[in-house]
């Protein structure tokens, strides 16, 4: 089963939120070719980048940056996507929500029904365009002004 979502054209060139301060992209994959790949082209679209091999180094990162926005693999060593996707939502690391995406080759309803209910904010099936990963972190970015002051996010919790 394959679930297709379209998302509206957005401008490539949003690149800062209300504060004009850069948007900090965390990025974790553990296929360092997919992983260069990826970086590269988000930051040729302008964001600041911060790369993680694992789940581990992905907490840690995200507790030290706090990142803006999110991209996480599901199947990683250590802590698994959705590990860390339950650590951030459970233990938050800012004042605001970070939405978080995941991009993984895990497609099954099953595998989707998860990581929305642990509040993923979208799920994009690999195999992949970068220009699918940078629409979804878009419209992440055109979401977050709303969420600034607001732990609990669009799911509410506190």
């Amino acid at each position: 089963m394959t679930l297709r979502i379209t998302l509206p054209p957005v401008e490539m060139n949003t690149l800062t939120d209300n504060a004009t301060k850069p948007i900090k992209v965390l990025m974790a994959e553990d296929e360092p070719e997919v992983l260069d790949i990826m970086s590269r082209k988000v930051a040729a679209a302008g964001y600041t980048v911060i790369t993680a091999n694992d789940g581990e180094e992905a907490w840690e990162k995200i507790r030290e940056e706090s990142p803006d926005v999110i991209v996480l693999d599901l199947i990683m060593p250590g802590r698994n996507g959705l590990e860390v996707l339950r650590n951030i939502r459970e233990k938050p690391t800012s004042g605001h929500w970070q939405p978080v995406i995941i991009v993984s080759a895990k497609r099954e309803l099953e595998d989707l029904q998860e990581g929305y209910a642990l509040e993923a904010d979208h799920y994009i099936t690999k195999p992949c365009q970068i220009e699918d990963i940078l629409r979804s972190i878009q419209l992440m970015v055109r979401l977050i002004p709303q969420h600034r002051g607001h732990p609990g996010g669009p799911g509410g919790k506190e």
